[in-house]
């Protein structure tokens, strides 16, 4: 991820909706695709800061009125004070904003989505919210838990569970809470467990329905197994029932990935997208460096520098008592299937007309 400067001359983050050091508002402008400091000309109307841009721009509804958004929309584009940014118009369900806490869930559920869709631009892979093959979207549910019955079982209907189902991202909002989402991590015996990654592991599942499904599916086959032996009900069962095998880490890049081949896939796409955003981040904030580097490197180039930069930053957290920044072993059998991943990727790109608008 890339940093940005205000007209003041203070480091705007990609995150930031008002410059800490002079107060102005700052948001994403589309016309030039950086943070950028939004010159108020009146009536809720303003233009991008950059002199070599200065494109006219109106906020996006939910930053406007919700401040849990940060980007902007072209003036020329919008159609009604209730219009929505490129990003916001992916979510089709928002929590339940008359309870408490709920709009900060909310926010940071956007921080994350936002994040996620900024990585899939700079890797420009497809995806579409209406008129696509597999259309986009997400819910952010709570569980239905009834007034005056909080001591019963969730009943069917009434449990958010989170998932993906035909380009359906749902997100259960407790999630978004760090008590609950670090009590779940270790309850479940995961390594890691944050917002950002249950977005990079849900859209793999998007993609292996939109692109591994009808194209991909034998070289699939090949490195991650049938899906279809045995069901993933049944594996489902079989893994809760008995966990991971004892030597997991030599063939996936986490327990869960062992459940079935589709968790596997969305496990091992999940730490591939970790790879880009952590890559493209160091890049850009390397003097001098090429900030097209995950779109050109070549595989074994960019494993290897995850690799050394894991060494690094997992000791630097160690040595703060933090748990490890990079958590996967890199074995041949879980470099062949980050291959396939970045395999598939590059001939996706090859057949997109353009390229990547951000950089």
């Amino acid at each position: 991820m890339k940093t940005y400067t205000c007209i003041c001359g203070n480091t705007l983050f990609f995150e930031n909706s008002r410059c800490m050091q002079c107060q102005r508002p700052v948001g994403w402008c589309p016309g030039c695709d950086r943070i950028t400091t939004l010159l108020d000309l009146g009536n809720h109307h303003y233009q991008c800061g950059y002199t070599d841009c200065q494109t006219l721009l109106t906020q996006c509804h939910n930053y406007r009125v919700h401040q849990v958004c940060n980007r902007c929309i072209p003036t020329s584009e919008v159609e009604s004070a209730q219009s929505l940014c490129d990003y916001c118009q992916y979510t089709d369900t928002i929590p339940d904003l008359s309870i408490s806490g709920n709009k900060q869930r909310w926010y940071d559920l956007e921080v994350a989505k936002r994040r996620l869709l900024y990585t899939l631009d700079v890797l420009n892979l497809p995806f579409g919210h209406a008129d696509f093959d597999v259309p986009l979207s997400f819910d952010f549910k709570g569980d239905v838990i009834l007034k005056d019955a909080l001591w019963r079982t969730l009943g069917k209907g009434k449990r958010v569970f989170t998932g993906h189902a035909d380009g359906k991202i749902t997100i259960n909002i407790r999630e978004a809470d760090d008590e609950v989402r670090e009590q779940l991590r270790v309850d479940l015996n995961e390594a890691q467990r944050t917002l950002i990654g249950h977005f990079h592991h849900e859209i793999g599942h998007y993609y292996w329905q939109l692109l591994v499904k009808n194209i991909w599916l034998n070289h699939f086959k090949d490195l991650f197994g049938d899906p279809s032996s045995p069901s993933y009900s049944e594996a489902m069962d079989q893994y809760y029932a008995n966990g991971p095998s004892k030597d997991w880490q030599q063939q996936y890049v986490s327990a869960y990935a062992t459940m079935h081949p589709w968790e596997d896939f969305a496990e091992t796409f999940a730490t591939y997208l970790d790879m880009v955003s952590v890559l493209h981040t160091t890049r850009h904030h390397q003097r001098g460096a090429a900030t097209r580097y995950v779109q050109t490197a070549e595989f074994d180039d960019m494993i290897a520098a995850y690799r050394q930069l894991g060494i690094l930053l997992n000791e630097l957290n160690r040595t703060l008592g933090l748990i490890d920044f990079i958590p996967e072993v890199f074995t041949p059998f879980i470099i062949n299937k980050l291959r396939f991943i970045h395999q598939l990727v590059r001939s996706t790109q090859s057949r997109q007309v353009g390229h990547s608008k951000i950089a």
